[in-house]
């Protein structure tokens, strides 16, 4: 389990190909399969968010890394009313081999890095919302996740 935002930020000195995943966890990922909800067609990798910051990101990579994780999807704030599973946000490592229907990477060769505390993604969104303005980036989510509804 990690605890703070500056534990991930040290994983990704380790090397490239982090991610960020949130569902039931891997051993659950693995007995359902990875399928596009919509066509059944069956997906070569598990869709995860890429903690890797882009060539372009000249601010601090704690803050990059606070910002994928502060959009994690919304579900994770649901109440769990026991028909589904938990989900949880959790950690890989693994080799992009596309992506999803809803941009996400393709991961495939996924090793489990680790689960995220809810206080590390809450740390993530003090973080990213101190320092930008993190509810115009939650609100354009909420409308491409409408959209994709």
């Amino acid at each position: 389990m990690l605890y703070q935002l500056s534990e991930v930020d040290h994983l990704l000195d380790e090397g490239a190909g982090l991610f960020v995943r949130y569902s039931a966890g891997f051993a659950s990922d693995l007995e359902e399969g990875s399928f596009d909800a919509e066509s059944g067609l069956a997906l070569p990798g598990l869709p995860a968010h890429p903690l890797d910051p882009e060539a372009w990101w000249t601010l601090p990579r704690v803050e990059w890394v606070a910002r994928q994780l502060s959009r994690l999807p919304a579900p994770r704030h649901a109440p769990q009313d026991g028909s589904r599973p938990e989900r949880f946000a959790w950690l890989l490592r693994g080799r992009g081999v596309g992506h999803a229907p809803d941009g996400e990477v393709l991961v495939a060769e996924v090793e489990v890095v680790g689960r995220l505390a809810e206080c590390l993604i809450d740390q993530a969104d003090r973080v990213w919302g101190a320092r930008f303005d993190a509810e115009l980036g939650r609100r354009e989510t909420e409308l491409v996740s409408v959209a994709h509804a």
